[in-house]
């Protein structure tokens, strides 16, 4: 069989059909189940951290995003609308001076940051932001 140009495009294309039609789960489920594994099924509160993300983001491909979580000692960061939801995780020492940390994510399209927090005693905290994103930084 002489493989073109043509026939690639065809099979590529045939391919990516039956993987959208396949029955993925969504990428919520996926972030959901992440967190589930993070906290180990834990109950997770809510007010003790703060996440600070842009309302829209003109470009998916650079994403601001901060987080203070006094008394924590890691922070992970998940989007929930991204093909791998968990994005950062950032670990304090006891001696760190500040418990918060900053970067930029690429989001593929408008969806929730969600940032969860483990405390010194143990426990989880959650804070997120839901984040407009004009063009997807994913290829979209």
């Amino acid at each position: 069989m002489e493989l073109t140009r043509r026939k690639i495009l065809a099979v590529g294309s045939g391919a990516l059909v039956f993987t959208s039609l396949s029955g993925l789960p969504a990428f919520a489920n996926l972030a959901d189940d992440a967190i589930a594994s993070l906290t180990g099924g834990k109950e997770i509160g809510e007010g003790a951290i703060s996440l600070t993300a842009p309302e829209i983001a003109e470009n998916g491909n650079t994403v601001p995003i901060s987080v203070d979580a006094p008394g924590a000692v890691s922070v992970t960061l998940f989007a929930d609308g991204n093909p791998v939801p968990s994005v950062a995780t950032f670990k304090f020492g006891p001696l760190s001076a500040s418990r918060s940390a900053s970067t930029r994510i690429r989001l593929a399209s408008t969806q929730n940051v969600i940032a969860i927090a483990q405390m010194e005693d143990g426990s989880f905290q959650k804070a997120s932001s839901n984040v407009k994103v004009t063009i997807g930084g994913c290829g979209g």
